[in-house]
C-alpha cells in the first residue's frame, strides 16, 4: 500500500504539471497521513536538513565556476584548441564537439551548461561547411551528457550526498566510463561521417596549434588542480569546488580578461538561480526520502526484486531497465533524490559496490536527458540548431544506442569501472 501511494502520488501530481519539487514535498506528506505521522514541524525540520548539507555547498561554487568559464571565454579557447588539432580531416567539426564536450565537462560538469556553449559555437559552423544539422545536433547533445561522469560532477555531488556515497570515489570511478562514452561517440561518429560530403577546416600549422594550447593552457590546468588535489589529499570535493569558482573567477578577470567587474552581478544572479533550483529540490526531496525510509519502502522493493537479490548482475540490469524507463519520464536529479535513497540499501544487500553502483546510476540516468519526452539537453541544442525535437531525435539515434551498448558492456564486465577505481585507494 505504501509503495501505491508513494508511486500513485508522484505520478499524479506529475501529471498535474506540479513542479517535481513541490510533487516531492507533498507525496511525502501523502505518506505521513497514511502512516499517521503528519507533524508540519516534521515537514519543515526535514527540509532544512535536505539543504544544510556541507557536501551541497559544492553546487553553487561549480554552478558559478561554469557561469564564469562560459562568459570568460574559457569554452571557446577550449573549442579552438580541439578545432586545431582536428577540425581538418573528414568530420572535423564532430571530433572537435566530442573533445570539446568531454574537455568542459572537466570544468562545470553540468550536461546543459557545457553542451550550450558547445552548441553555440559549432552548431553555426558545421551547418556552414554542410554538415546535416540533426546528426550534428544528436552528437552534440549526446556528448554533452558525458559531463555529469566526469569530475567534478554535480550529479555524483547529489548522489553522495543522497545515499551517503563517497563523492571523491564517485569522481575517480566516473573517469573511465566518461572516456569509453567519448571513444563510442567517435567511432559511431567515424562511420557517419565517412559517407558525409562536406567542405573540410583548413589545416592549422604547428605554430598555430602551439598557440591555442597557450591560449587554452589556464582552461586546462583547472582539472588537474580540482582531480589533483582531491586525491592528494589537498582538499575536498567541496572545497574543490570553491577552488574551481575563485580560479575561474580571476582567470576570466585578469588572465582573459573577458569578464568585467559590471558583468558579475549578472553571473552571480544566473548562478543564484540555477543553484535555488536544485537546493530547493534537495530539501523538498529529503521529506519523501525520510518517509521512505521510515515506511521501509527498500524491503518492498527487495521482496519484489527477490528472484534476482542472489545474482548482481541479473540485478543490476534490471535496475538499469527500470531507471531507463524512469529517466524517459523524470530529469536526472529528480531521478536520483528519488530513486536513489530506495535501491541503494537493496544493491548494498546485494553486495554490490556502492561506488559503482552509484556510476551506472548517473550513467544510466544521463540518457533520459537525450531520450524523448523529456530530454532537457537534446531541448538545449534543438532551440540552438532551430530544428524539430522530431529532427534531432532522428540525428541522435545511433549516439544513443552505442551508449545504451556500452551501459550494457558495464553491467556484464564491472571490472571496467571497479578496477581503474581501485588502482587510486
Amino acid at each position: 500500500m505504501i509503495l501505491a501511494i508513494f508511486l500513485g502520488s508522484l505520478v499524479f501530481l506529475m501529471v498535474l504539471g506540479m513542479p517535481i519539487a513541490f510533487a516531492l514535498m507533498l507525496t511525502g506528506i501523502a505518506l505521513m497521513y497514511h502512516l499517521n505521522f503528519f507533524d508540519a514541524q516534521l515537514v519543515a525540520q526535514n527540509m532544512l536538513s535536505g539543504a544544510d548539507v556541507y557536501p551541497l555547498m559544492a553546487v553553487p561554487c561549480f554552478i558559478l565556476a561554469g557561469e564564469l568559464m562560459n562568459a570568460g571565454g574559457i569554452s571557446r579557447r577550449i573549442i579552438t584548441l580541439a578545432s586545431s588539432m582536428v577540425g581538418h580531416i573528414q568530420g572535423g567539426l564532430g571530433y572537435v564537439a566530442i573533445a570539446a564536450t568531454l574537455l568542459l565537462g572537466c570544468f562545470s560538469g553540468s550536461a546543459l551548461a557545457d553542451t550550450a556553449a558547445v552548441a553555440t559555437l559549432l552548431i553555426p559552423m558545421m551547418r556552414d561547411n554542410g554538415y546535416p544539422v540533426p546528426r550534428s545536433a544528436g552528437l552534440i547533445a549526446a556528448g554533452g551528457v558525458i559531463a555529469p561522469i566526469v569530475p567534478p560532477s554535480m550529479p555524483f555531488i547529489i548522489f553522495g550526498v543522497t545515499t551517503n556515497t563517497s563523492i571523491s570515489s564517485l569522481f575517480v570511478a566516473g573517469i573511465v566510463p566518461a572516456l569509453l562514452r567519448a571513444l563510442g561517440l567517435v567511432l559511431v561518429w567515424r562511420m557517419l561521417a565517412s559517407k558525409m560530403e562536406v567542405k573540410l577546416q583548413p589545416k592549422c600549422s604547428w605554430a598555430e596549434r602551439r598557440k591555442a594550447a597557450v591560449d587554452a593552457l589556464w582552461a586546462l590546468i583547472l582539472p588537474v588542480i580540482i582531480v589533483g588535489g582531491m586525491r592528494g589529499g589537498f582538499f575536498t570535493p567541496t572545497e574543490a569546488a570553491a577552488v574551481a569558482a575563485v580560479y575561474a573567477l580571476l582567470v576570466s578577470l585578469f588572465v582573459y580578461r573577458e569578464v568585467k567587474f559590471s558583468q558579475l552581478k549578472g553571473l552571480l544572479v544566473a548562478a543564484a538561480r540555477t543553484t535555488s533550483t536544485v537546493m530547493f529540490l534537495c530539501a523538498a526531496a529529503l521529506v519523501s526520502s525520510y518517509m521512505v525510509t521510515l515506511g521501509d519502502l527498500p524491503a518492498m522493493v527487495t521482496d519484489m526484486l527477490g528472484p534476482v537479490m542472489h545474482e548482481p548482475r541479473l540485478l543490476m540490469a534490471v535496475v538499469m531497465v527500470l531507471l531507463l524507463a524512469v529517466g524517459t519520464v523524470m530529469d536526472l536529479t529528480p531521478t536520483i533524490l528519488v530513486m536513489g535513497p530506495v535501491l541503494m540499501p537493496i544493491m548494498k544487500m546485494a553486495g554490490v559496490d556502492p561506488t559503482y553502483f552509484g556510476v551506472m546510476f548517473i550513467l544510466v540516468g544521463t540518457l533520459g536527458l537525450i531520450h524523448p519526452p523529456v530530454c532537457t539537453v537534446l531541448n538545449v541544442v534543438c532551440g540552438v540548431a532551430k530544428i524539430s525535437l522530431e529532427s534531432a531525435t532522428k540525428g541522435i539515434w545511433p549516439f544513443l544506442a552505442i551508449e545504451t551498448v556500452f551501459v550494457f558492456l558495464f553491467v556484464i564486465f564491472p571490472q571496467i569501472v571497479t578496477y581503474p577505481m581501485h588502482l587510486f585507494h
